[in-house]
């Protein structure tokens, strides 16, 4: 605050003294590009996080030099300059910014994404902020299929913008020659420019941007794998089979997708049970484990018992001995119960599920 306001006899910026029309409004005296550096300049001192870099180029240029050229603005210039900014901001109702990309951006999530596709190719435009931001939140597979189809200088630029956890995991799922090479090429990544650095990432942005719009978020194998889990065991096997016959690729993979009653002692991990048996009710968990022990699911059941406290799996043990014979279906719609817990739990992420990495 010190380098801002003094009570000393003040220098001319730009040849007019700053506080020096007494008897008014000392802020009237200044244009708006030195109302705009002494508050910019008043938000640094003070600690505050200016996004300066989202203004244009032109602008952040023209607000520099103004700061460059400034030099000292007394108490009572300060405090005017504060209160009118202040007033500005209170008279604000709405502010629209960004034009049709700034529209677009606003109402993302809000029309339908087909429409916003159709706009932003009809009106020229590109999604606006940090292109960087929007390539680091893409999943694992669509990075690497960045890196593998750029050359090996832009694979390597990318590849130095990522997070290091994920630019680890995008090297270790690559042929060892050619993460080798774009590891090196990295090296010679030290002379980069900020500007060419912005070029590579605004056309890879223009990449996503081009991306046709999808019908369905979710991969085809998450679909039918969603789809199967909640089928009967019977309809689930048959259908596995005959994908099986026509595509034994893309049957593994939905086998892999899938989650059943049977996959929890290899999936959920033991310190996680107390979670899951907290959010199935009672009667429904003691008709389920009684059904999973009546049909071969003994090891499931002692996993399961065995990682809740004693008193809860000898008061469900007395339970289960109640429950009597079940007609199959509402056996199976009570360990499918257990099973969508599991699995809304893993969703939300309160639980994490055993990958196949980990069971490796």
């Amino acid at each position: 605050m010190s380098e801002l306001a003094t009570t000393n006899n003040l220098p001319s910026v730009r040849g007019a003294p700053v506080g020096a029309n007494a008897g008014r409004s000392r802020a009237t005296s200044l244009s708006r590009k030195q109302k705009a550096a002494i508050i910019v300049r008043l938000l640094v001192n003070e600690g505050t996080e200016v996004p300066l870099s989202e203004l244009p180029e032109g602008l952040q240029e023209d607000l520099t030099q103004q700061m460059g050229a400034m030099r000292y603005v007394d108490r009572a210039t300060l405090a005017d300059v504060v209160s009118e900014f202040a007033d500005e901001l209170e008279s604000i109702g709405l502010h629209f910014a960004g034009g049709i990309a700034g529209a677009l951006s606003a109402l993302d999530g809000k029309i339908s994404p087909q429409t916003a596709a159709r706009l932003r190719k009809e009106a020229g435009v590109r999604q606006t902020g940090d292109p960087w931001m929007r390539i680091r939140a893409l999943p694992a597979p669509r990075l690497l299929d960045f890196i593998t189809s750029e050359s090996t200088e832009v694979a390597a630029i990318l590849l130095s913008k990522l997070d290091t956890a994920m630019a680890a995991d995008i090297l270790s799922q690559m042929p060892g020659p050619e993460a080798r090479r774009i590891t090196y090429a990295v090296s010679r990544t030290a002379n980069v420019t900020p500007e060419a650095v912005d070029r590579i990432g605004l056309s890879l942005a223009s990449q996503l941007d081009r991306d046709p719009v999808r019908a369905f978020k979710a991969a085809p194998v998450a679909r039918v794998g969603a789809i199967l889990n909640s089928s009967p065991a019977a309809t689930r096997d048959a259908l596995l089979s005959g994908l099986e016959e026509q595509d034994e690729t893309f049957a593994g993979q939905v086998r892999k997708a899938i989650f059943t009653f049977e996959n929890i002692g290899d999936r959920v991990r033991p310190g996680d049970v107390p979670a899951i048996m907290r959010e199935v009710d009672a009667e429904t968990l003691a008709a389920a484990l009684a059904a999973a022990s009546a049909g071969g699911l003994e090891k499931i059941v002692e996993f399961l018992l065995g990682n809740m406290s004693k008193r809860m799996a000898e008061s469900l043990r007395d339970e289960m001995n109640e429950v009597g014979d079940q007609k199959p279906k509402a056996a199976e719609a009570a360990m499918n119960a257990v099973v969508a817990v599991i699995r809304r739990q893993a969703d939300a992420g309160t639980i994490t599920l055993i990958t196949d990495e980990e069971e490796a």
